[in-house]
């Protein structure tokens, strides 16, 4: 018997036990005869927050389109469906997300159950797009959250972890369609973020800085810029010492760019342009890990000083590391919780065993910064630090408790980080 795998191919799933439901009120017969059941999407978790040890189901099916409502800007969809597909639909009907993560091709519920994001000063996670959702919980019995109902109860399912149930229907807000300008830059000397920390994120509608901890430098800088008919304003040749790109170019030095979305200033719609990756491209299996920490923005510099003195250990494991800004929101297990953020993103190399010695080292480093690791990534923190980094985490617990009093939904991952056990 083979047992699936994970997006990245290093993750193998325990479940025997595979249900594809066509059909909400098939996910409820599933979900009312299971003892144990998780629910993957597009199963772009790096760890095991969305396994079983019995059955798991997956929302590949339920990938549609529901409703779009001009008039108050909301789109209702199924719980399978990928940014990708919808960014899709809503372009041809004049209507956008305010932002993407930046890989087009995951699932929105699994995204926003683990608080993935995009990038933007004034750019929150994707899940606070989220107005109403509808999830089968452990009873078998659908219930809705949302702003109407109730909005404090919206703000603590939102970010799930799948532990609330399976979420089959989801209302997202949405703005008019937009256009973005990708620009590069190469060679951002690492000591201009001392001075110049805001003036660098704040300098487009979203930004990022790559380095691979080489030197003392970021090698890349994406700026995506929102484009403005005959505003005749050109691109600057320099960027805080920086220079443009001439060429187009991919997060990972050496790699070609073929498969990312355009740069050198050519505008083009938001889906194109927000993920570094084109939707027609699907990302390879295997040869790369992903680990990601939220830092307090305003420590966000020292926290770089930090993890810079462990470059020589870090810079042969890894393949890129990836700075981002992120807005705070009021969503109790966002790792953006009342608080403005930088995420430091480590995409490593296929080698766990030499990442999983280095990673105790760099959260360590971090412990001043009350790093929250990304729930869906890899970390080895205690469970007893990242239980403590919640301030909602009770508020949390007694909802889950009370849509899943038998614990149907928890796994190994849940007892750990969300009950401590």
């Amino acid at each position: 018997m083979t047992l699936e795998k994970n997006w990245a191919g290093n993750y193998t799933y325990q479940a025997t036990n595979w249900h594809v439901p066509s059909s909400i009120e098939e996910v409820q017969q599933l979900v009312k005869q299971l003892d144990k059941v998780r629910v993957v999407g597009s199963r772009h978790s790096f760890n095991g927050i969305a396994d079983s040890k019995e059955n798991i189901i997956s929302l590949e099916k339920l990938n549609n389109v529901i409703k779009l409502d001009k008039e108050n800007r909301t789109v209702t969809v199924e719980g399978g469906i990928r940014y990708g597909d919808l960014s899709l639909f809503l372009q041809d009907k004049g209507f956008a997300l305010p932002n993407m993560a930046s890989l087009p091709h995951i699932s929105i519920a699994g995204a926003c159950a683990t608080a993935t994001h995009g990038s933007g000063d004034k750019n929150q996670c994707l899940s606070n797009s989220i107005s109403a959702m509808k999830v089968v919980t452990g009873r078998g019995e659908v219930v809705t959250f949302s702003r109407e109902r109730d909005e404090a109860l919206l703000k603590g399912a939102v970010v799930s972890l799948g532990a609330l149930g399976v979420i089959i229907e989801i209302t997202l807000d949405l703005v008019p369609a937009f256009d973005i300008c990708q620009y590069v830059y190469e060679n951002l000397p690492f000591e201009q973020l001392a001075n110049n920390f805001d003036n660098v994120f704040s300098s487009a509608y979203s930004v990022s800085l790559f380095t691979n901890w080489k030197k003392e430098v970021f090698d890349q800088v994406w700026l995506k810029s929102l484009h403005q008919m005959d505003s005749g304003q050109t691109p600057s040749s320099e960027f805080y010492g920086a220079t443009a790109a001439r060429l187009p170019s991919h997060p990972i030095q050496g790699v070609e760019a073929v498969h990312c979305t355009e740069q050198l200033g050519t505008p083009g719609p938001w889906h194109d342009r927000l993920p570094h990756f084109r939707l027609d491209f699907t990302p390879s299996n295997g040869d790369e890990l992903q680990s990601e920490f939220l830092i307090p923005r305003e420590q966000a510099y020292d926290a770089l000083l930090a993890i810079s003195k462990h470059k020589e250990k870090i810079s042969p494991l890894l393949h890129v590391c990836e700075i981002r800004s992120i807005a705070r929101d009021d969503l109790w297990m966002s790792p953006f919780y009342q608080q403005d953020s930088i995420g430091i993103h480590f995409t490593w190399k296929d080698d766990w065993e030499s990442v999983k010695k280095i990673l105790p080292e760099i959260e360590e480093s971090l412990i001043p910064f009350q790093a929250r690791p990304h729930w869906g990534k890899l970390f080895t923190m205690p469970k007893e630090r990242v239980t403590s980094l919640y301030k909602k985490l009770p508020d949390f617990q007694q909802l889950v408790e009370q849509h899943d009093p038998n614990g149907k939904f928890r796994n190994e991952f849940i007892n750990n980080y969300i009950f401590n056990k």
